[in-house]
Parts: structure tokens; sequence; C-alpha cells
């Protein structure tokens, strides 16, 4: 005799419609907007099903219509498109002297981009957290007033981030051992949604594949610019985080056998060369006259003048600078064969000469043709780990889980 478990068979026919709210919705993303009958023509679910699941989304403030269209053969159809008027993600971004947080909308529309000034690496992980907790608890109360639901919070660190959200070491933070998504929850007294912890690295590249130029590329390469260099990495389409969640720590890569210390205790590591403290020190020999660097900003600033003024040492040593860069992206292209590469934050910002020597370096140094990889800078910006917070952070509703009514 066999028996059938009615409950398992439940939970399965629950699991595709999961599934099948996904596919709506990614479609209605990649190709808003768009009417019933091409949901279900563009991805084989039938129309009854299609009909069925958009209203659901609908009814849960997940798509919208925005009225009928006549520029197409037969009847006029409801178009749709998503809804970003209910639900948000908020992202927050600890970099170098600066804590970021960011609130996007289900269609990726940032509706606010904070910035508080903090000396990330000087402070402990005590006084960094109360400083994300009041960074957070201002942006809930901002895009709740405004009607909005936050539907989730995600951290992005410099330093890798195991699957509880427990930061191992963040050297370029001083930290070891540090359980931060806890101890934000906790500071937060329990928010009534999710908080996650990531690498910056992970969140930025996730804002490319999604928001920046190149989104859809299916092999594509973030490095982040700060205090730490990390990379994110998409290969065939998927985010590559390793066996423990430790993939793309390029900043312990020895790029310089007799480069400075790093903050990991090696030397010549990518940091200690090309991290924005690196950088500052190296082209900007007073700036530390009065005690240590805590904003960069100016001092990037400054750089970026001398270099457009033409001062030959600052340009030399950017030279230097972008070939240790180009090596690094030189063992990543010939190790994960990725189409783009991209680099962020204060690399991004001195990118015109930084990359016409690291992309020399890429043509002599990797093992493929020149013409296989881009390496260009990134157009989204300082924000793009907390843009790619929020955006991770409105995963679970993507993934087809529906949010309270």
């Amino acid at each position: 005799m066999i028996s059938i478990d009615r409950s398992l068979r439940t939970a399965d026919l629950g699991d595709v419609r999961v599934a099948n709210r996904a596919v709506v919705l990614r479609h209605v993303r990649l190709h808003a907007p768009c009417s019933r009958a091409d949901v279900a023509a563009q991805t084989g679910l039938n129309k009854a099903t299609v009909s069925s699941l958009v209203g659901e989304l609908i009814e849960h403030g997940l798509l919208r219509e925005t009225g009928l269209t006549e520029n197409r053969v037969g009847r006029p159809a409801t178009m749709l498109v998503l809804d970003g008027s209910r639900h948000v993600g908020l992202g927050l971004q600890i970099g170098a002297d600066e804590l970021v947080v960011v609130a996007a909308d289900l269609a990726g529309a940032p509706l606010l981009t904070w910035r508080r000034a903090f000396a990330a690496g000087t402070a402990g992980p005590e006084e960094t957290v109360r400083a994300l907790a009041a960074l957070t608890r201002r942006a809930v109360t901002r895009v709740t007033g405004a009607g909005r639901t936050v539907l989730g919070l995600t951290v992005g660190v410099p330093g890798p981030v195991d699957a509880d959200g427990v930061v191992p070491a963040a050297p370029a933070l001083g930290w070891r051992g540090v359980p931060l998504a806890a101890d934000l929850r906790r500071a937060l007294r329990d928010p009534g949604f999710p908080v996650g912890v990531d690498t910056d690295a992970n969140l930025a590249v996730s804002a490319e594949l999604r928001h920046g130029p190149y989104a859809g590329t299916a092999d594509l390469v973030h490095l982040t610019g700060g205090l730490a260099v990390g990379a994110g990495l998409v290969s065939g389409g998927r985010l590559l985080r390793g066996g423990r969640g430790f993939a793309g720590e390029i900043g312990h890569l020895p790029v310089r056998a007799d480069g400075p210390a790093c903050h990991c205790g090696r030397r010549g590591c990518l940091p200690a060369v090309a991290g924005v403290d690196a950088v500052v020190r190296r082209l900007l020999p007073d700036a530390a006259a009065d005690g240590p660097v805590t904003d960069y900003l100016p001092e990037i600033e400054r750089i970026q003048a001398l270099a457009r003024a033409g001062d030959a040492a600052v340009r030399d040593g950017l030279t230097g600078i972008g070939r240790h860069l180009g090596h690094a992206v030189s063992v990543l292209v010939d190790l994960l064969d990725p189409e783009v590469v991209v680099v962020g934050g204060h690399l991004a910002t001195l990118a015109p000469w930084l990359l016409p020597a690291a992309r020399a370096e890429v043509a002599a140094g990797a093992s493929r043709p020149p013409a296989a990889v881009r390496l260009e800078a990134s157009t989204l910006g300082s924000a793009a780990s907390a843009l790619g917070g929020a955006t991770a952070a409105l995963a679970t509703v993507e993934a087809g889980q529906l949010p309270a009514v």
C-alpha cells in the first residue's frame, strides 16, 4: 500500500506558487510596462495562473496597473509595473570615514540617501552599532511617516561575514568576532523586520548587477574602494560566496613584495598600496601633519585637483598604484574570466589616472587576450554597497514571499 503525505503535497504546491510569483515579479521588473498576456506569453505560465498571481501581487502592493495601451494588435491591454509606493528596503554601509543609509523601493528607486561622518577605522564595534542604530531609526521614521513599510535592513561591512551575521575579522576596522547582526537587532530593540549583514563588496556587486550600466552581466566583479579592498564576484549570474561565505577577500593578495605593512599583518597587500588611506599617505605626505586623517573626501579631491593640474609626482604615484591594481585584476581575470570588472569608491573617483596603467597591466599579466575583459569605473557612486543592501533587504519579496497587507 502506498501512502500519500498530503501535507507535503500542499507545501510543494505552495512552493510552486511562490516560485511563480517570483517569475512574474522578475518579468515585470525587466519588461515593464507589460500586460498579463505579455507575462503569460514570455514566461510560459498559463493565463489563468498569471491573472491569479497578478491579482495577489496587486493586493499586496507589489504591482500596480498603469492604464490601457492601444499600441498593439487586438484589444487594448491593461499594463503592469512594479509598485514602489508601499514597501522599502534599507541598506547601511560602513565606509572609511562615514556611515551611509539608503532606502529603496521595489522598483529600485532610492527614496533617501543619508551620510553621517564617522571614523569607522578608530571607533569600536559598540560605538559603531550605536551610530548605525541611530541612523536606522531616523530612516525608519522618515519612510514610515511617508506611509511606507520597511521590509528589511542589510548592513555592508569591509570584511568577511558568516551566515549568522558575525564578522570574524575586519582588520581595517580592528574588529574580531563581532556579532554585528545580533548586536544591531538588540540595539534596535527587535525592529519587526529582518536585519542582515554582508560584505560591502557582495552588496556593491549586487547593486551593479541590478542598477549599474552592466546590469544583467553574467560574469561581473566589483572592487570596492575604502580602507579595505574587497571583490564582489558574480559568475554565471550568481553571487559567489565560497564555502564559508568568505570569497572575494582579494585584499589579502600581495601585489608588492617590499610594500608597506597592511592591517592584516602582512606586507604589500592590495589595501596597503591601493586602499584610500594608503593612497592619501603616498600622494599627500602632509595630510597627516595634524594627526590621523579621518575625513578622506577633501584629500581625494585634492589629489584629483593636483592630477588635473598635471602635478608630476601625483600623476606618477597614481600610475604606480594603477599598476598594482591591474596586477590584482589580472589574477581575478585568470581565475574567474569575468566579462567586466568595475572599481568603486575612491578607485572610481581617481579612475582617469588609475585605469590606463591598470588596463596595461591586465593586458600584460593576464593569460587571455586583453579584449576579453573590460575594466571600468563604477557609476553608482560611493553609496553602492548601501544601495545593494537595500536591494538585498527586499530579496524575500522578490523571491515570491508576500508581505503583510
